[in-house]
């Protein structure tokens, strides 16, 4: 079930609730002001977690001491316990000190309302017909790892008793609140099936903890909640995951500590919402992201329905509510998208590190980034939500396919759990500085972008059914720095309704990577000199200095002596390049050509690749888009050829030979069908 109520991720003054409501007008009003607050985040932390008694390592008082000696157990004839056949039963609340080595079980079955405490101090747990530590009837249970101690658990491969579902699948296994507390050291085993699984909530504050498991590492069924300790996790299926799908159920909190996840399934799954505020994650899913991404996804499109039962999901982190996050350092390696929401996605800081054969981070509905470093190596897409708002942070995107993708929700064949938006897709932009690297379109929105501030520089696509910019309704720029560097078949500039300024140069020739491409005024100050890392024969250029009436020159070549960052020069002088035109900004969008202000020829429309179709605006003036020119039958067979090659049942050779036949040319280079990650 997908949780209807949305969280908490805008500032002090503005809740969630209101962001996700608002209509995309709003949206765009209030971006800039929305950037999730620690303090909201907590308060939504708060709000389904409490840390109570016991919870935090205390220091033992009037505890029960018990060593095992493989087939029996010495403790005081006082003492709540039990032993029988090798099951030690404890009985009652309290302190139980546990040393040695057991070759049976710990049964926790108490008959008062006060906690069991269990320290493990240099004890190991084997058991070889069920779960190693079952905890059977307790208020609450604490494992604590004492001090300087090693300790193991380990359950049976095959278990005497699984006919029932609520019994143990577990090397520990608790039906009640289950606390993991300390600084010594647990080893477990999950021979069977899962390493550890509370039925209610699972927290951890403490210990050295490594998990070995067939299944699932460690799954509390209404709540997962860390700060702090160390967790080594190797699973068969889901590292760490919730499973209750009740509301105000199945969170994830993670508030710090130290995750090493290697899984076969999901890294991280919340059956509902999840937050981080801290923390250092290692994750690695699904066996990993491919050594090439596909240029066209194996996955389902945004917009078409799939069915969800039996798939095999290798997210690194995944939540089926909303995701938060204020902090941390994640290094991600999946085979599926590594941040994945099935609702909305909100971030405002940490330090990410992303590989993927799918998407790099991707919500159903809405991702809103205000800051953080973001490094996606590898992609099918880098970011990928229904709306989508970056007002901060530092991004260095590379994709196979879009590096930015807005485009209405996936919807499945299950109609409980159809997520939709209906909204129009929207790309908002108000700051952060982002390089984008993409096979397919750098900016793709299957409805509108606005950007307001921040620098984007977008490098490729370099084959010319796909844009550097694409978008199906408007494209309004208002502010901010935005170069796209591509090919020349499917560019886009921005709306009428802009602004700002913006001038887009078809060049005669494909002009190679590293090439610099220089714009200045007429007193010599730069507006831009960007060298695109692939190669480009169409750049498009918006920037503040940019005024309707003056004068540009644009040169390539030569070089600069200014800062560069990825590409983007500052400062300094340039000097060696050839002068290719000047001319004077007579309307907000200038197009150009080595002769001058053009209207340009059909080949350089302004129709874009992807999408659902929709009226393409920002290309040349009216009378030039290649698919006006064309009549109803010949369109549709054209809109058919850039179906059938974004969906990858034609390949770039095949497109340029549809097309071909039906009298249109587009200078295309072909490409394999995979594209080595960078």
């Amino acid at each position: 079930m997908i949780h209807k109520n949305m969280f908490k991720m805008a500032s002090v003054a503005l809740s969630a609730s209101l962001l996700f409501a608002c209509s995309n007008t709003d949206l765009e009003e209030t971006a800039e002001a929305s950037s999730p607050a620690q303090e909201i985040v907590q308060s939504e932390i708060d709000s389904v977690l409490t840390y109570t008694a016991g919870d935090e390592y205390e220091e033992l008082e009037n505890a029960e001491t018990i060593e095992l000696t493989g087939t029996e157990a010495d403790y005081a004839s006082s003492a709540a316990v039990l032993f029988e056949e090798g099951t030690l039963t404890i009985k009652a609340g309290g302190t139980y000190v546990l040393s040695g080595s057991l070759d049976g079980q710990v049964v926790v079955d108490s008959e008062d309302d006060n906690p069991v405490r269990i320290v493990l101090d240099g004890v190991s747990i084997q058991s070889s017909e069920t779960s190693a530590i079952f905890v059977e009837k307790a208020e609450k249970t604490i494992i604590s790892l004492e001090e300087g101690s090693e300790n193991r658990v380990a359950d049976a491969a095959n278990y005497s008793d699984t006919d029932d579902a609520d019994e143990p699948n577990a090397a520990i296994f608790s039906k009640s609140d289950l606390t993991i507390n300390g600084t010594g050291q647990l080893v477990v085993e999950g021979n069977y099936n899962n390493g550890i699984t509370s039925k209610d909530a699972l927290k951890i504050t403490g210990g050295d903890v490594t998990i070995f498991a067939v299944d699932d590492a460690l799954m509390g069924r209404d709540l997962v909640a860390a700060k702090d300790g160390t967790l080594t996790i190797e699973a068969g299926d889901d590292g760490i995951k919730t499973t209750n799908d009740e509301e105000n159920t199945g969170t994830i909190a993670l508030e710090g500590g130290t995750y090493s996840i290697v899984a076969g399934g999901d890294g991280i799954q919340s059956s509902a919402d999840a937050y981080i505020t801290g923390g250092e994650y290692s994750i690695t899913s699904g066996g990993g992201s491919p050594e090439t991404v596909k240029t066209n996804s194996p996955g389902p499109a945004q917009g078409t329905a799939t069915e969800e039962a039996d798939v095999e999901s290798g997210k690194g982190l995944k939540t089926e509510g909303a995701l938060s996050v204020t902090g941390g350092s994640f290094t991600v390696d999946s085979a599926d998208d590594a941040v994945h929401s099935n609702g909305d996605v909100a971030i405002s800081g940490g330090e990410w590190t992303l590989s993927t054969g799918e998407d790099g981070i991707h919500a159903d509905q809405m991702m809103v980034l205000d800051d953080g470093t973001f490094d996606i190596a590898k992609s099918y897409e880098a970011l990928e939500a229904a709306q989508l708002s970056i007002n901060g942070g530092e991004y260095t995107l590379w994709a196979s396919d879009d590096g930015i993708n807005v485009s209405n929700g996936t919807a499945t064949a299950d109609e409980d759990t159809t997520t939709s938006t209906q909204e129009e897709p929207l790309l908002t932009i108000t700051g952060g500085f982002m390089s984008v690297d993409a096979g397919g379109d750098g900016l793709d929105a299957n409805g509108s972008i606005h950007m307001t501030g921040g620098t984007v520089l977008v490098n490729g696509p370099v084959t010319d059914m796909e844009g550097s910019i694409d978008y199906d309704n408007t494209f309004t720029q208002e502010g901010g720095l935005l170069i796209a560097a591509g090919s020349s078949g499917m560019v886009q500039s921005t709306s009428e309704d802009s602004t700002q300024s913006a001038v887009v140069m078809t060049f005669p020739d494909i002009q190679e990577a590293g090439t610099l491409t220089h714009l200045e005024d007429s007193a010599g100050n730069t507006v831009a000199s960007f060298a695109p890392e692939k190669d480009y024969q169409a750049i498009y250029i918006s920037s503040p200095d940019l005024q309707v009436g003056s004068s540009y020159t644009l040169s390539v070549g030569g070089s600069s002596s200014g800062e560069e960052t990825e590409g983007l020069y500052t400062g300094g002088s340039y000097e060696g390049g050839t002068e290719v035109l000047s001319f004077v900004q007579e309307e907000i969008a200038t197009w150009l050509n080595e002769d001058g202000i053009t209207e340009a020829a059909p080949e350089n429309g302004g129709g874009g690749g992807g999408g659902a179709g929709g009226d393409r605006q920002g290309g040349p003036p009216q009378g030039a888009n290649l698919m006006e020119q064309l009549d109803e039958e010949t369109a549709l067979q054209v809109e058919e050829i850039r179906a059938q090659l974004e969906a990858g049942t034609l390949t770039e050779e095949q497109a340029q030979t549809a097309l071909a036949e039906l009298g249109i040319e587009l200078p295309m280079r072909p490409m394999d069908d995979t594209v080595p990650a960078q």
